[in-house]
């Protein structure tokens, strides 16, 4: 088993978040190797291979440091309050691709796992784009967030069109009851766009992101 040694204490802190990422890195040796190395002073809990290796890096009960500069429902102490788990992928600076089925039964396994030792709300199982708009855009817009959350993982907005679509007014408002950071409020509907309504990435406050918005809003 290969341990990171890049933890410390949370401080009292209870976990209350699951954060999702990949690597973004060209192999995944190349990201075991930065987890690893205490000159980065970086890590995760756990990081999944995409043929399903799982490597446990940081044990639950210690803060990993994943998240970085982030915030969610107004909390910033992400990485105090959160499991982090990495997917190997090469992200989008070397060659975005989709998750293999084979890491995915992993992860849903993982994070089934991760939410029975845990009270986390369904709500703050999030990627990291969602918690660090400006910065990140992991897991990205090919992960399957749908089907985690037909898994019992996360929210998903199943009857969408059901719902009328918001005026570009209320936006904001929509995106704090989310959970997300408004200082960016464009970077914020993009990480939301990249979340929950991919058909619509990069096309502004469209219907179809103003109504998500309203479903997925409707929910918390």
């Amino acid at each position: 088993m290969t341990r990171s040694p890049n933890f410390n204490d949370r401080d009292g802190v209870r976990v209350d978040m699951l954060v999702l990422h990949y690597t973004g890195m060209r192999t995944a040796q190349d990201a075991l190797d930065r987890l690893c190395d205490p000159a980065a002073e970086v890590s995760a809990h756990f990081m999944i291979d995409e043929d399903g290796t799982l490597n446990t890096l940081v044990a639950e009960a210690d803060r990993a440091w994943h998240a970085g500069i982030a915030s969610w429902r107004g909390h910033s102490n992400i990485n105090s309050r959160s499991i982090g788990i990495e997917l190997v992928n090469p992200g989008h600076e070397f060659g975005y691709r989709e998750f293999p089925e084979s890491q995915i039964n992993v992860l849903v396994n993982l994070c089934q796992g991760v939410l029975e030792r845990h009270d986390i709300p369904v709500g703050n199982v999030v990627g990291h784009s969602d918690i660090a708009p400006s910065r990140k855009e992991d897991p990205g817009e090919l992960f399957p967030w749908e089907l985690l959350a037909v898994n019992g993982i996360g929210l998903w907005p199943f009857n969408v069109s059901t719902f009328d679509p918001i005026s570009t007014d209320e936006v904001s408002d929509a995106l704090v009851k989310i959970g997300y950071d408004v200082e960016d409020v464009d970077a914020a509907v993009s990480a939301f766009q990249r979340h929950f309504v991919t058909d619509s990435l990069d096309a502004g406050l469209d219907k179809l992101t103003r109504r998500s918005l309203a479903a997925v809003a409707a929910m918390l």
